[in-house]
């Protein structure tokens, strides 16, 4: 009688500790997860970098309400998210926010890199996929742009393949490596912050960009 209710204490033990599990998961879940009345710093960081790029103009004050709602719709429309006004795990990351820790983050940024590059510089010598990358991790250092990858390949205009379409177009292995190689600190570009195809640029600002070398079909410049 003695050992059969020992085992009972310990079955009702194991059973409180999964259920204590199970509510921290699903508080940590929530937590991960911002929406309308949601409050707090990271509403605030939320708020600056949709300021800082154009889609809200509303006052950065933590609370998220119908103007940030509304950015925050207008933001994953223009970056081909559900435009559900709420700021989940996919909008997170879009706003260079991810909350994987550790070496999930970093495969993050390979990933998203390597898309870029991909689009970008796909049929470019590898010196030249390597440098598009490096151009992205000048401008995350750059006080002119955002400071994050994601936040910099999401800045509205600023790359031709997320309005195209191409960044959904199958990787190239090569920008795989490009980008692995260019977060490792590799920069055949020479400190570029801009690069461009002569062929098909249409504006003239980027033509009065400084040059620093070209490689294959890009001009890369200060």
């Amino acid at each position: 009688m003695g050992v059969n209710r020992r085992r009972l204490i310990g079955a009702l033990a194991l059973l409180f500790l999964l259920n204590i599990g199970v509510i921290v998961l699903a508080q940590s879940a929530q937590a991960a997860t911002w929406r309308q009345g949601s409050t707090g710093e990271q509403v605030r960081i939320i708020q600056s970098k949709l300021k800082n790029w154009g889609y809200y103009d509303g006052a950065v004050d933590g609370i998220f309400g119908s103007k940030t709602t509304e950015a925050v719709k207008y933001f994953q429309r223009k970056n081909g998210l559900t435009a559900d006004g709420i700021v989940g795990p996919a909008t997170l990351r879009a706003l260079g926010m991810s909350t994987s820790s550790g070496g999930g983050s970093q495969q993050a940024s390979v990933d998203l890199l390597a898309r870029v590059i991909s689009a970008e510089a796909r049929g470019e010598p590898y010196s030249g996929q390597v440098a598009v990358g490096a151009v992205i991790l000048n401008r995350v250092e750059h006080p002119s742009f955002p400071n994050t990858i994601a936040g910099v390949v999401y800045q509205p205009g600023a790359f031709t393949c997320m309005v195209d379409g191409q960044i959904d177009q199958p990787v190239a292995q090569s920008a795989v490596r490009a980008a692995q190689e260019a977060l490792n600190g590799t920069d055949p570009s020479g400190g570029a912050i801009y690069y461009f195809n002569p062929s098909t640029a249409t504006s003239a600002w980027i033509w009065s960009r400084p040059l620093i070398k070209v490689i294959g079909n890009h001009r890369f410049c200060s």
